[in-house]
């Protein structure tokens, strides 16, 4: 991996946690009554096929991603890893540009050009081998 360059760098902070569950319904009353978060959103994602609910901690967020099928991405990383953290997604004011810097330095993307995520979101995955083992999540 050559140089990672800063310039024309646009992240700006992380914009929220993902979590794996098994279960929306079963995960739910922990966040929104034991810790108090407040739910801003219940949507199916079908592209990523996944059901998502977001929850407001503070200036950030927590995404909890349940499954909707067995060959989805969540899916399989329940099988293999369990519940918990998935992934780490940091906003970024231009998604297109930020992912060229980072493919220009060397740096491995899951994804090269955007999806759609949660709430109409741009997307995209840097993949693991570049972050020391996190799955790192880019938002537009």
């Amino acid at each position: 991996m050559g140089r990672i360059s800063r310039e024309g760098s646009c992240m700006k902070k992380i914009d929220h946690l993902g979590i794996a569950v098994n279960s929306l319904s079963e995960s739910l009353p922990f966040y929104k009554h034991a810790l108090g978060l407040n739910l801003l959103s219940k949507e199916e994602v079908s592209e990523q096929k996944v059901k998502v609910a977001m929850l407001e901690c503070g200036e950030s967020h927590i995404e909890l991603l349940e499954p909707i099928s067995d060959d989805s991405p969540i899916a399989k990383f329940i099988t293999k890893n369990g519940t918990g953290i998935h992934h780490i997604a940091i906003k970024v004011d231009n998604i297109e540009e930020e992912l060229k810097r980072l493919k220009d330095s060397g740096i491995k993307l899951i994804n090269e050009t955007p999806k759609i995520g949660a709430g109409g979101h741009k997307i995209a995955f840097v993949h693991p081998k570049s972050t020391n083992g996190v799955l790192l999540e880019l938002c537009e």
